[in-house]
């Protein structure tokens, strides 16, 4: 019977230690070779009892363990009657008091660790539910808010030319109902967390070609170009890419009021680029962008870069007011992107 060690006595465990002291004295003042029993109570003394304790009542034992042996003795006394029981109570209190207090030092760092794991989950939750609100932000930008700003264009215009020009008009009114067809199964593929509708079916190639052929128009020209040929590419990689090349071409028909702009894929053995170039009004990439009236604007870079990032690449901005832009994604293709990477 005892009590884990470093806890508190109860007074049940105390009253059992001193009634079983009580009967080995009893025994010990009858009966000398009781003093075998010490050890015992030694142990459940060092075990049970505080050390602050423990060791004066040890300390007794030992002297009562000493006067019995010398009560019996007959003739010369033996230095060992007196000698060692002292000596192998003081071992056997070092020894047990060495190992509480490593114990007590375990469950302190035991306790660390758990709380520091603790932590860390909850840490990693925290994280986790920033990454994917990043993703869910970034996505929503490069499809549902860029169709709806699409749309939105076109809408005015057929409205500025309604009476002037009705069929102008239809055609900008049909474009919108192509960009909201586009929108419905970029938003169900979002949901179901798939690639870009564009790469349903399609290379990485075929997907920017397409881009290119639908953003042509409405006073903008988009052309494409392959330099190399590209191999196998991780969905995650081709997703980014056509999501990066989707926003470049977004800002330079919103903002930069671009009337030609030239998609380049260029394919080397451990690199895949795309280069997205525009004749627009350019701007400084060192002053922060100021948003268009009425608008919330600015996320559209930012959201490239945290792309071309996470595809374990780097993206590049070159741009002088008056002169263009040139977006530049440059992807290696030696090293895994990270998984955690979403299209």
């Amino acid at each position: 019977m005892g009590i884990g060690q470093g806890a508190r006595p109860t007074a049940r465990h105390l009253a059992w230690l001193g009634a079983v002291s009580a009967v080995w004295v009893v025994l010990l003042a009858l009966a000398p070779s009781a003093t075998w029993c010490a050890m015992p109570l030694l142990f459940a003394g060092l075990h049970t009892l505080p050390a602050r304790i423990a060791v004066p009542v040890v300390a007794g034992l030992t002297a009562l363990v000493v006067a019995s042996q010398m009560r019996v003795s007959q003739g010369t006394l033996n230095p060992n009657m007196v000698l060692a029981p002292p000596a192998i109570a003081a071992v056997a209190t070092a020894v047990l008091v060495h190992l509480q207090r490593q114990a007590a030092r375990q469950r302190v760092l035991i306790d660390d660790l758990v709380r520091t794991r603790r932590d860390l989950a909850a840490t990693e939750r925290r994280t986790g539910i920033l990454t994917e609100r990043q993703r869910l932000s970034t996505e929503i930008h490069d499809t549902l808010a860029q169709g709806l700003s699409s749309q939105q264009m076109l809408l005015q215009a057929a409205e500025r030319i309604w009476r002037a020009d009705p069929d102008t008009a239809r055609g900008h009114i049909r474009d919108a109902a192509e960009i909201t067809s586009r929108s419905l199964a970029e938003a169900r593929r979002f949901v179901h967390d798939l690639a870009p509708a564009d790469l349903a079916e399609r290379t990485l190639a075929e997907a920017l070609s397409t881009l290119a052929d639908r953003e042509s128009g409405a006073g903008l020209t988009v052309v494409f170009r392959l330099d190399g040929t590209p191999g196998p590419l991780p969905e995650r990689v081709e997703a980014a890419l056509l999501r990066i090349a989707q926003g470049a071409l977004a800002n330079a028909r919103e903002h930069a009021a671009a009337t030609r702009a030239a998609l380049t894929l260029t394919c080397l053995d451990d690199q895949i680029s795309l280069d997205i170039a525009d004749n627009g009004r350019g701007f400084d990439p060192d002053v922060p962008p100021v948003p268009e009236a009425g608008r919330a604007r600015g996320h559209g870079l930012s959201a490239m870069r945290i792309r071309a990032r996470q595809s374990g690449g780097a993206l590049t901005v070159e741009s002088t007011p008056g002169e263009g832009t040139v977006v530049s994604a440059a992807i290696p293709l030696t090293i895994d992107a990270p998984r955690e990477t979403a299209p």
